[in-house]
């Protein structure tokens, strides 16, 4: 079975459809990586798996599971979105981690949030705080940033605040994790050091969504690639294949514009 399938989802913002029937499914332990123009839709599609926007229409299931289906009003309402958003876990451009906290207090944050929901929460506060804090440690330190759990986010490069985001993506044990142009603020250096991390997730199963203007390493670390264009999918298929037999013009072009550079 499927993680996830999406079925014939739409989006539009007033006149502008920015996502048009677009179809594609997702298996466990797969990564997927999503390429295209600026404004072909990627990070809208993004957008809409995590429920940060929501579609016009079309259907979103996880596990079999539907999440979204948009003649059901139901799936629309705000606690039904924050559930559905468990699912997924983000790792946005700019990091959006909160200043105020340090990195471990960033990933442990949204564990617990979520723990307070608990009935025996109060009863059992400080032994389930310390286990949320031994798993973020453990995932900092999985992310190479052990001498670092103490820091700020304005005392950490732009590769340490990332590989913070992706800790803190993880240690809600989404079913998916997804990434909007993971480097795409990361000075070049500083570049090689998140798809490393990202690399190793791919090695170790990890289920990924992965929007990228990464070129080479969606080719080497996708099992599956879907190119956009003007809000379709103009092309999908085996990582390899996709990259060096494209079956439409417009990719060719588009690949062809990738090697040149």
């Amino acid at each position: 079975m499927a993680v996830l399938e999406v079925e014939h989802i739409c989006k539009s913002f007033g006149h502008t459809e920015v996502l048009k029937d677009i179809s594609f499914s997702l298996e466990k332990s797969q990564v997927l990586s999503i390429i295209g123009s600026s404004g072909s839709g990627k990070t809208t599609l993004l957008r809409c798996l995590n429920f940060l926007e929501t579609p016009d229409s079309g259907v979103i299931k996880v596990n079999g599971n539907t999440l979204f289906d948009g003649g059901n009003a139901n799936t629309k309402q705000e606690a039904a979105i924050r559930e559905n958003r468990l699912h997924f876990g983000m790792v946005f451009q700019s990091f959006n981690l909160f200043p105020q906290y340090t990195a471990l207090g960033n990933v442990m944050l949204a564990r617990e949030l979520q723990a307070k929901k608990r009935p025996d929460y109060k009863a059992n506060k400080k032994q389930i705080r310390a286990e949320i804090q031994q798993e973020a440690e453990a995932l900092l330190e999985q992310m190479g940033l052990k001498d670092r759990m103490y820091n700020y986010p304005h005392q950490l490069s732009g590769g340490q605040c990332q590989r913070v985001a992706i800790a803190r993506a993880l240690a809600l044990k989404p079913d998916i994790l997804c990434f909007d142009e993971p480097t795409s603020a990361l000075d070049p250096e500083l570049t090689g050091e998140v798809l490393k991390v990202i690399k190793g997730l791919a090695d170790q199963k990890m289920t990924m969504i992965i929007v990228t203007h990464e070129m080479a390493f969606a080719r080497d670390v996708s099992n599956h690639v879907i190119f956009m264009d003007n809000g379709y999918i103009l092309e999908q298929g085996e990582s390899r294949a996709l990259f060096e037999n494209p079956k439409e013009e417009r990719t060719r072009q588009f690949l062809t514009r990738f090697k040149e550079n």
